[in-house]
């Protein structure tokens, strides 16, 4: 059955709390001039200061030569063309990249009413898939274009990399910018930053590598020429960690400190690509670690390194290492400069009267990780990983 392309518009009914409408129009914003408790956000650069919240008109991609539209079509909407400002998802786009204004919300923290490592993952992915659906390149895949569902590919993750300096808090509202560059020929950097929109302090930083993956093959694929014309306008230069070296994460043998093993992927384990989703490997990494140290530290970066995908049918082995030579070789081994490191320094540290050796005690700690899969023969490696911890402190609001 042939196909075309049409617009086709939608209306979107917004809850009013009044049927007075005569001296405020719900429909009309004025973006830069939002105010949360009196206070007006920080303005920004878009394209367009406007938008009309009431109507949205969105470009249906497939459509049967009959006029007919699939409910699945209709339910998500995806739009062909590049959208500035969805009211749906609070973001926009901006010269820096995307921008994403998101609540923190109680299933989203912990006992200390912080937000967990989990839930800080969830949203770099979720506000990385908002930016593609806003570009409008979303095909009918997990991210992916529409030049890449012609090729069968899928994107990969192959490093990722977060630093936590503060965990936002219960019912805070944070401004999460994500943008993506050029790396190498063939892959694709994104980087995230996390930031107080009360403050502007940056609580998280991440950078991540994707390569390109042939969806039926499962093989590492070459970026087509039609892919990078469609992606390489978003490129940007600047990042969000400074990297000159990346750190070379060693393999663990099963001789490890701490292992947890037969750990099984369930169907809600995994993504539209068949993958593990990425949070589960942290979690997974996380219960390799005595519970003892988790109730006293604080986790504030972690450095992973994809080796294999791991489908449902494996069982995973979690193995843990605690890094004995610590702090001084691994950050100032080749620098002969102080180190800031995760938010607290040697410097602050001394000049608050606690000394070297209190600077020392409140070092973060290091541990090294490997998931495997489990063979009768071989085990295979699917992620190495590093995580650095620091003492968990009281539980208060960050103030500039």
């Amino acid at each position: 059955m042939a196909a075309f392309s049409y617009t086709v518009t939608l209306p979107i009914l917004p809850i009013r709390c009044s049927s007075n409408t005569n001296n405020h129009d719900p429909n009309k914003q004025n973006l830069n001039k939002l105010k949360i408790s009196g206070v007006p956000t920080r303005s920004v650069k878009i394209d367009t200061l406007t938008t009309t919240a009431g109507v949205a008109a969105t470009s249906v991609a497939s459509v049967s030569e009959n006029g007919y539209i699939s409910k699945e079509q209709v339910r998500q909407n995806i739009p062909t063309q590049k959208q500035f400002v969805d009211s749906h998802r609070q973001g926009l786009i901006v010269e820096e990249g995307y921008r994403q204004t998101v609540v923190i919300r109680s299933y989203e923290v912990g006992p200390d009413k912080t937000a967990t490592l989990e839930s800080i993952l969830n949203l770099l992915q979720e506000t990385a898939l908002n930016h593609v659906w806003m570009s409008g390149l979303l095909s009918n895949g997990f991210g992916a274009t529409h030049g890449m569902m012609k090729n069968n590919l899928i994107w990969v993750v192959s490093r990722m990399q977060v630093q936590i300096d503060h965990y936002p808090i219960w019912g805070e509202i944070v401004e999460i910018d994500t943008w993506v560059g050029a790396s190498g020929k063939n892959g694709m950097r994104r980087d995230w930053l996390i930031r107080s929109q009360a403050t502007g302090h940056v609580f998280a930083r991440a950078t991540s590598t994707w390569v390109m993956m042939n969806e039926k093959t499962r093989r590492l694929s070459k970026m087509p020429e039609e892919v990078r014309a469609e992606i390489s306008p978003w490129f940007k230069e600047k990042r969000a960690i400074q990297e000159f070296v990346p750190e070379k994460i060693a393999k663990l043998d099963s001789k490890a400190r701490y292992a947890i093993s037969n750990l099984k992927p369930k169907r809600t384990d995994m993504d539209m690509n068949n993958h593990v989703n990425n949070v589960k490997y942290v979690k997974w990494m996380m219960e390799s670690i005595p519970d003892q140290f988790l109730e006293s530290h604080q986790l504030s970066g972690i450095i992973l390194e994809y080796r294999k995908e791991c489908g449902s049918s494996d069982v995973v082995q979690s193995l843990c290492e605690p890094d004995e030579d610590g702090i001084l070789n691994s950050s100032m081994g080749q620098h002969s400069e102080i180190s800031i490191l995760n938010g607290l320094s040697f410097a602050s540290e001394i000049m608050e009267g606690n000394g070297l050796l209190g600077s020392l005690n409140n070092a973060p700690a290091r541990f090294t990780h490997l998931l495997q899969a489990k063979g009768e023969t071989q085990d295979e490696e699917i992620v190495r990983g590093k995580t650095t911890w620091k003492k968990r402190l009281p539980t208060k609001p960050f103030s500039a």
